[in-house]
């Protein structure tokens, strides 16, 4: 995202606090600071204007427009930045901190664009700015917010799919089960909102060419009840060799098919029936049990593979390959948003599919945004097992953990 210049930065300020900028004087954790700041930037990003203005937090900055005396370091813009990785505010924003001044003394500039694919949350809350103040949408903005969706280029997993019609999604379990994990209680009790509105506000319907409503590729992926029918490559291949090859006999296999959260509660089940435990009676005075794989890293590396493929340009499954010494991870689609060299860094990630990376945040399969590499990474060495090894390419992404000696 290009920087602002100093001087339309300096004017949004000049002009005081309105649906364009916010002054907030300091940013606390404990306190409702960094609160406002997340809303204000879930608020900005959801452009209720619909001007395509990006907005400004001017942090260290009083409500009267003076400097606040902030500290402004890299601890501060640390913090700042790491609002993208706590996952509450989904699908994710763009935003940049810059130092900059005013009267003299350092604040830091929080700007942030609109999004491509609103309604954005944050904590499970839509919020926008039709003024000076940021405050919860109701159901007529967040109408407009969903109108506004159609009209803007959507990633992968927000494109409307015509072919496809509402009864092709399991509408019985989006209102039981994904609803209310996906929208804090008092949203879900508000009136006024119908079950096509609710589905529009996930992404989980959109407007076609002719005007009517379809299913998404992420309301296929999360609620269709065949969605291999609209998106040919959403399931998994597993397969348990036995040997070291593929060449080898065939232990175990299976096609797992169905929604998002079946896939992955099938498959890490898979894992957990294959991944022996073996017992230590020798090393230690007490025996002490240890796995072949960590199940966290799994965990963590299926879930990267899900959320990140290419649900287009590719007919093929995410392959999850068992051999004796190991198991290789392989989703189509190369990385998303950053060179290869930037493969694997912390928080070096982009985002093919945002929306269905909030899908599986509001599910419960994502904590943080961003770390999943490195979490896995960590439990591998904790469990003994050999380092990662990561395989990414132009066309696939794969990941190969070794057993543990």
């Amino acid at each position: 995202m290009q920087n602002a210049s100093d001087e339309a930065i300096a004017h949004l300020i000049a002009v005081g606090e309105s649906y364009r900028c916010e002054f907030k004087s300091n940013f606390s954790s404990k306190g409702d600071g960094k609160e406002k700041i997340c809303r204000t930037i879930c608020a900005f990003a959801n452009d209720l204007n619909g001007k395509e203005e990006f907005g400004v937090i001017a942090l260290g900055i009083n409500d009267d427009g003076t400097p606040s005396g902030l500290t402004i370091d890299d601890e501060l813009e640390q913090k700042v930045m790491s609002i993208r990785g706590d996952g509450k505010v989904i699908p994710f924003p763009s935003f940049i901190a810059v130092r900059r001044k005013h009267r003299g003394q350092v604040f830091l500039s929080i700007e942030v664009r609109p999004s491509t694919s609103p309604p954005v949350k944050y904590d499970q809350r839509i919020w926008v700015r039709p003024g000076n103040t940021t405050q919860l949408a109701n159901g007529q903005e967040e109408l407009l917010l969903n109108e506004k969706r159609r009209n803007k280029d959507q990633p992968d997993d927000t494109q409307v799919l015509e072919g496809f019609y509402l009864n092709d999604l399991n509408l019985d379990y989006f209102k039981s089960q994904y609803l209310v994990q996906a929208f804090a209680t008092d949203v879900l009790q508000a009136n006024g909102r119908t079950d096509n509105e609710r589905l529009a506000s996930t992404k989980m319907i959109g407007y076609g060419r002719d005007g009517a409503l379809y299913p998404t590729v992420l309301g296929m992926l999360c609620l269709g009840l065949s969605p291999a029918d609209a998106v040919p490559g959403a399931y998994v291949q597993f397969v348990r060799f036995a040997g070291d090859d593929e060449a080898c006999p065939v232990m175990d296999q299976q096609e797992v098919h169905g929604n998002i959260a079946d896939v992955i509660q099938s498959i890490e089940a898979k894992f957990n029936a294959h991944n022996q435990i073996p017992i230590d009676f020798t090393s230690q005075d007490r025996e002490q049990q240890f796995s072949q794989y960590p199940k966290v890293a799994f965990q963590q590396l299926f879930r990267n593979a899900v959320m990140h493929r290419s649900y287009f340009g590719s007919n093929a499954p995410i392959r999850v390959y068992w051999f004796n010494d190991r198991i290789r991870i392989t989703n189509p689609g190369g990385p998303f948003g950053m060179g290869l060299e930037e493969f694997g860094r912390p928080y070096a990630v982009g985002y093919r599919n945002p929306n269905l990376a909030g899908a599986l945040k509001d599910l419960g399969f994502v904590q943080r945004f961003g770390a999943g590499i490195g979490l896995a990474r960590t439990e591998l060495h904790n469990n003994g097992n050999p380092p990662l090894e990561p395989d990414p390419s132009a066309n696939y992404v794969s990941m190969t953990m070794r057993k543990r000696p």
